[in-house]
């Protein structure tokens, strides 16, 4: 049954790929009507375009090396490209049923009426090359989101806690060593108390993160009570045992739903992933089971992947939750759906007595590119006997 739902997700995955690339690849010949000598270029680069992100996730299963790794890359840039594209022709295509209407624009056929559309492609392409460009130039930057959060808990020796986060990660082979030192040397940076992962660290198959060596970054994470993770959603994905061994080596805690006693100051709650139940068939435990049998006098912080169903921490009184998975929508305008979906789609909310932040993510998902927001880790400071106000 698992394997008969993966398929028809597939299926339609791939005909909703196909279906916009035939869309553009016909706009792309209607525009190229008065220069026929590029439409040859043009349609085996539509093919190239076209095949190159599945099989590059293919090929890396398979054949793991710098052809498939730069395939995979051609892929994953096309996926903002055909976004950018769609939506472009999309108005150009208002500006056509206007003119109908109107009759603004040059006789269809005439040599006025080609070289318009000529350059408008090139116009259209340009502006979508730039905006790509532009928005990997913003994933290479993240930013440091800082909040600073009082709890009116008392913890013995302790006034305040330094929590620096990061989430999505999506280590593999478009975040690769670099982009993974970048990671590691900002959250050292930070000096923090504590390190906390929440989910997709790997972005899927671990494979091309162990042949990368990405956990030696991982593994100079360096905080005096430690650096713990979750399981998201990609984990899942890619196979979760075999993820978590390899972060667990490389000196990160993963907590499946389990909770520890840090410093014999506070919990920390780790859940599994809410997608738990779609590849195992198993439930994960609920958050009120999980903290039921916790000293309340003690702050209580919960790692959850997914930020969905946030009245369940406010009613376990839960202190802090920290999310990420939505990226915010990554592209824009993405993020007015993510807006639509989750309570939270990004940066903070209060509910009853919790607090509640949702990251936009270190990393990217597809498309090494983000158009709607900046990449971010979190550096979160919690004061303890205070007044239960939240300050960014």
């Amino acid at each position: 049954m698992k394997t008969i739902s993966f398929l028809v997700f597939l299926g339609i995955v791939l005909a909703i790929h196909f279906t916009v690339n035939y869309y553009i690849y016909q706009r792309g010949l209607q525009a190229l009507e008065g220069a026929q000598w590029l439409k040859t270029g043009f349609k085996w680069s539509m093919l190239v375009l076209l095949l190159a992100y599945p099989l590059g996730r293919l090929f890396e299963r398979l054949w793991y090396s710098p052809i498939s790794v730069t395939i995979h890359w051609i892929g994953a840039f096309w996926f903002a490209g055909m976004l950018y594209f769609v939506m472009s022709l999309f108005l150009l295509d208002l500006v056509r049923l206007f003119n109908v209407i109107f009759h603004f624009l040059p006789a269809p056929g005439s040599s006025k009426y080609l070289t318009l559309k000529l350059y408008t492609m090139a116009i259209t392409v340009g502006i979508v090359v730039l905006v790509v460009i532009g928005g990997h130039i913003n994933a290479w930057h993240p930013r440091i989101s800082r909040y600073q959060i009082d709890l009116d808990k008392n913890v013995s020796g302790r006034k305040e806690l330094k929590i620096v986060a990061a989430s999505d990660i999506h280590l593999g082979s478009i975040i690769g060593p670099r982009k993974t030192a970048k990671l590691v040397n900002e959250i050292n940076r930070l000096n923090p108390d504590i390190i906390l992962l929440s989910g997709d660290v790997v972005d899927e198959d671990v494979g091309p993160v162990i042949r990368q060596n990405l956990g030696d970054s991982l593994s100079r994470l360096d905080a005096p009570l430690g650096v713990y993770g979750i399981t998201g959603n990609h984990e899942y994905i890619g196979g979760v045992d075999r993820a978590t061994a390899y972060l667990e080596e490389h000196g990160i805690t993963m907590l499946r739903d389990t909770v520890v006693l840090v410093d014999s100051s506070f919990y920390l709650v780790g859940r599994e992933d809410k997608d738990k139940l779609r590849f195992t068939g198993f439930f994960r435990k609920e958050v009120a089971g999980l903290v039921n049998n916790l000293d309340n006098g003690r702050p209580i912080i919960v790692l959850d992947h997914q930020p969905f169903d946030l009245d369940k921490p406010e009613m376990a009184n839960v202190d802090l939750q920290i999310s990420g998975h939505t990226h915010h929508g990554q592209l824009w305008p993405l993020g007015y759906i993510t807006n639509k979906l989750y309570e939270v789609s990004r940066g903070y909310k209060k509910k009853g007595d919790t607090h509640i932040i949702v990251s936009t993510g270190f990393g990217t998902w597809g498309p090494p590119v983000r158009t709607g927001n900046r990449p971010e880790i979190l550096d979160i400071t919690l004061r303890f006997k205070g007044n239960h106000k939240a300050k960014r």
